[in-house]
């Protein structure tokens, strides 16, 4: 199993298709205001695992693998599930894929680098690294 994850300032799923508006950033200029960010992703799921439960589970922390906290004080952090099945007249050994968005809303993020983990049935699929500059515009 293998994953990919991209910051983007929109992003929506629709029929398995992942729609992304301003994607692939890693740097991120607030002026010291919430963020305001969507996640998209997709998980491959190798063949032999499909029609079985999976765990989900994604984590936003500091550099240092603290916890970054929303605005009511909880840990920003995801736990889910899915499960794909083999549409039918998929050839035996194709790969399944699941799409994934999430919209993360006034985050008070302080300047640093962060990262976000998902991991996949408790094993790490993907570490994205980012991070959040002083300034209200990007350096050149």
């Amino acid at each position: 199993m293998h994953a990919f994850l991209i910051l983007c300032d929109f992003a929506e799923t629709i029929n398995g298709k992942l729609y992304i508006q301003g994607g692939g950033w890693t740097r991120l200029a607030t002026g010291g205001a919430p963020v305001n960010f969507f996640l998209a992703g997709k998980i491959f799921v190798p063949w032999t695992n499909a029609n079985r439960q999976s765990a989900l589970s994604l984590s936003l922390v500091t550099e240092d693998g603290n916890p970054v906290f929303d605005p009511n004080g909880s840990p920003v952090h995801m736990d889910g599930g899915f499960e794909v099945g083999r549409p039918p007249g998929t050839a035996a050994g194709t790969e399944l894929d699941v799409p994934l968005t999430f919209r993360l809303e006034g985050l008070p993020m302080l300047p640093g680098r962060y990262r976000w983990e998902l991991k996949v049935d408790g094993v790490e699929m993907v570490a994205l690294p980012f991070t959040i500059l002083a300034g209200s515009v990007l350096p050149q």
